[in-house]
C-alpha cells in the first residue's frame, strides 16, 4: 500500500516528483481518485494557503505546491472522467481588461483545479465579451476577476455592467480578488464576493458553487 500521506507531503512541499510517483501507486492499488483528491490533496492546499497567510510560505512556495498539485491531478482527471465525476462547478477567470498580470491569477486557477473546478482561464486584459462567451458557451456559473493595479480596477465594473446588459448577471456568482482591491470596493461594484488571498477565493468559490468547504 502506498503511503498515502506522502502525497500530502508532496504538495505541501512542493514535490512534484513525489507527488507523481504516490498518486501513480495509489492508481496502481486502486484508491478511487476522490479519495486522494479530498483526503490528501485538497487538505494539502489549505495547509499551503494557511502557510501563506502566515507569511511561512510565499509565491514561489505557493507555486510550486500548484505545480505539484497539477502533475497528481493530470494522472487523476482521466480516471475522474471515467467515473462520470461532476466538477463542483465551471469556473471562468481571467485578470480585467487593461491588466497584464498573471501570477496571482494562475494561483487561483491551479488551487481551483485542485478543489476538482473545471477552470477555463482567460488570461490577462480579459474584455467583457470574452468573460459573457464563457457563460453562454461553457456554461460556467462562477467568474473570477483579477486586477493587481489601482487603474484596472474599473475595469471591473465594466466587466460586471457589460454582464448585466447582456442580460447573464444573474446566472454567475462574481468574485473578485487582487492587490488593491478591497471589500468596500467589491460591495461598490456589486460582486458576489472578495478573496484577498488564493485560499480564500477557493473557500468562496466552494461557497458559491453550495459545497462547505471540508475541514
Amino acid at each position: 500500500m502506498p503511503d498515502l500521506n506522502q502525497l500530502y507531503a508532496a504538495v505541501v512541499e512542493g514535490d512534484q516528483k513525489l507527488a507523481i510517483a504516490v498518486t501513480e501507486e495509489a492508481i496502481a492499488a486502486g484508491i478511487p481518485a476522490m479519495d486522494l483528491i479530498n483526503g490528501y490533496m485538497i487538505p494539502a492546499m489549505d495547509e499551503v494557503g494557511r502557510r501563506y497567510e502566515c507569511e511561512d510560505y510565499f509565491v514561489p512556495e505557493l507555486l510550486l505546491s500548484a505545480r505539484a498539485m497539477k502533475g497528481s491531478l493530470s494522472l487523476l482527471r482521466p480516471l475522474l472522467a471515467a467515473q462520470g465525476a461532476e466538477p463542483v462547478a465551471r469556473v471562468a477567470i481571467g485578470t480585467v481588461k487593461g491588466d497584464l498580470h498573471d501570477i496571482g491569477k494562475n494561483l487561483v486557477a491551479s488551487m481551483l483545479e485542485g478543489g476538482g473546478f473545471e477552470v477555463y482561464d482567460l488570461g490577462a486584459d480579459v474584455p467583457p465579451e470574452r468573460f459573457i462567451q464563457a457563460i453562454r458557451e461553457q456554461r460556467v456559473s462562477i467568474i473570477c476577476l483579477s486586477a493587481l493595479l489601482t487603474v484596472t480596477m474599473p475595469s471591473m465594473r465594466t466587466t460586471i455592467e457589460a454582464l448585466r446588459e447582456a442580460g447573464v448577471r444573474d446566472e454567475v456568482k462574481i468574485l473578485v480578488g487582487g492587490a488593491p482591491v478591497t471589500q468596500q470596493f467589491a460591495d461598490q461594484i456589486g460582486a458576489d464576493g472578495y478573496g484577498a488571498t488564493a485560499s480564500v477565493a477557493v473557500a468562496l468559490a466552494r461557497q458559491a458553487a453550495g459545497v462547505a468547504a471540508h475541514h
